[in-house]
Order: structure tokens, then sequence, then C-alpha cells
């Protein structure tokens, strides 16, 4: 039996996407989301636990969030986890660990109180839901 790597996340975007076009066409939109936990501690007080989750969109999914998303926006991110490696700037070998997403839902309508709160005219006829399609490659069988 194959393994199940699913990730969903609902949380608020730590800022607007930033999207680059690779060779060949192909867009990446990168981005923050914030989840929070709430929990008491030993002397019963409310404590905030903040995770912060890197998060890639490709191709049409990149444009869409780039198009719709802003920064403070709740979104529902479905994807998958994944660790890759990178040399940085003195040749050393970093890891990143991030969600590829496969889905992307807007929640809770505009950003309340966030830098560049107005989200685009656009906005308002957006789909709500945003899907992947699997590229031929990617498909199971």
């Amino acid at each position: 039996m194959a393994g199940v790597n699913k990730v969903i996340l609902i949380g608020n975007l730590g800022k607007d996407p930033e999207v680059r076009h690779l060779e060949g066409g192909t867009s990446v939109a990168h981005f923050t989301l914030a989840t929070n936990e709430y929990y008491k501690d030993k002397q019963g007080n409310r404590v905030e636990r903040t995770e912060w989750h890197n998060i890639a969109a490709w191709r049409g999914l990149a444009e869409l969030a780039e198009k719709y998303l802003r920064k403070g926006q709740q979104v529902y991110v479905e994807g998958k986890i994944r660790t890759r490696q990178y040399q940085d700037k003195d040749n050393q070998t970093r890891y990143i660990t991030e969600i590829i997403a496969d889905e992307i839902s807007m929640l809770g309508g505009r950003p309340q109180g966030a830098e560049g709160a107005t989200a685009p005219a656009a906005a308002a006829e957006a789909p709500t839901t945003f899907r992947q399609e699997p590229e031929l490659d990617q498909l199971p069988f």
C-alpha cells in the first residue's frame, strides 16, 4: 500500500504571495501561513502559540494566488509536505520544509487590520476555491 502525504491548514497569510516565473514559463508562488493554537499553562494562563508554514503554489494556482491572496487573509490550504535542499550564498547546503499546495480556499472575507488590507476589486468576483490540476506525469497510473 502506498503512503499518504496530506496536509490541511487553516491560517492567515503572513505576506502577499511572491511569484517567480521560471524558464519555460512555469510560475511558482511562495507565501507564509500562520496557524495558531491556544492552551492553558500550569498557572492557568491562556497561551497562544503560532506556527509558521512555508507554502508553494505552482502554475495556474500560483497565478490565482498572486491575483487574489493578500497578507492577513484567512485561507484553507490543502497539499503535501515536501523537504528540499539548496545551496546558500556561502555554498552551505540548507534544507527547507514547505507545503506544496494542491487546493487553496479563501475564508473569512477580506483581511482585517493588516497592512494593505484592501483586497483587489476583482476579489469580489473571485472563485473561493482554487485547485491545482495534476500534470500527466503526476498521475499514479
